[in-house]
């Protein structure tokens, strides 16, 4: 009997992956480790991509950035001042700072880093993905991404497309990290595995060519991605 995997796994997430095998429970725990072994190669990646946009991001400002203090410690900061936008809410207009949580992030940061003594590399280190995926948003175009982020990028570069991957990533990595099944292509289509991972590189080689080089020649993410164990070939 295995009944041991429901124990182990609950039987709600082993239903979706015997459901997947057509009701083999042998096929179903393959897959599951197959899953989790993806995840762990795409998060690999995702993680050295994240290093990379986050230090490009700093870059970018810090060498155009006028204040006395560095950008992310500054109170005049367009990442932390707030930016009032009206959006509507069950029919009601209201004023919506779009920075009150990057402001907050901010704020726990410097304080988890030493507070008055945080240092700036510290305090960008600290940051979550999701705080650069905000700042390349259609609020900060005019205070983050004209004068500061596009410079990261190579000439041309659109931020509502370079917006549109780095959320889908940051999506992915959320849902790798709550170990949520990666191959059901048909209620996530945009984040298939294979169309992250290419769209992730576009990126990266704008942002940092050699690191990008690096991470595609030493990843494990595509190997794995081929070995799914279902008739050996993808649905």
């Amino acid at each position: 009997m295995d009944s041991w995997i429901e124990g182990w796994l609950g039987q709600p997430r082993f239903a979706k992956y015997v459901s997947a095998c057509n009701g083999d429970r042998r096929l179903a725990l393959e897959l599951y480790e197959w899953n989790i072994a993806l995840g762990q190669g795409m998060m690999r990646d995702i993680a050295h991509f994240e290093v990379a946009l986050r230090n490009a991001y700093d870059l970018a400002i810090t060498e155009r950035w006028n204040g006395k203090t560095h950008w992310i410690l500054d109170a005049n900061s367009p990442a932390i001042v707030p930016i009032w936008r009206v959006r509507s809410h069950n029919g009601y207009k209201r004023g919506t700072d779009v920075n009150y949580l990057n402001r907050n992030s901010v704020d726990r940061a410097i304080k988890k880093c030493g507070g008055p003594n945080a240092s700036p590399g510290k305090v960008v280190a600290e940051l979550s993905f999701g705080f650069w995926k905000s700042l390349t948003s259609t609020s900060h175009e005019k205070t983050l991404w004209v004068p500061f982020l596009n410079h990261a990028y190579q000439r041309g570069a659109r931020r509502s497309e370079i917006e549109k991957v780095i959320s889908t990533v940051n999506t992915v990595r959320n849902r790798i990290a709550h170990h949520e099944p990666m191959f059901d292509r048909d209620s996530y289509p945009a984040q298939a595995p294979e169309r992250v991972l290419e769209d992730l590189m576009k990126i990266f080689y704008q942002l940092a060519p050699e690191a990008a080089k690096h991470t595609s020649d030493t990843s494990t993410s595509l190997e794995i991605l081929v070995t799914d164990p279902r008739c050996g070939a993808l649905s």
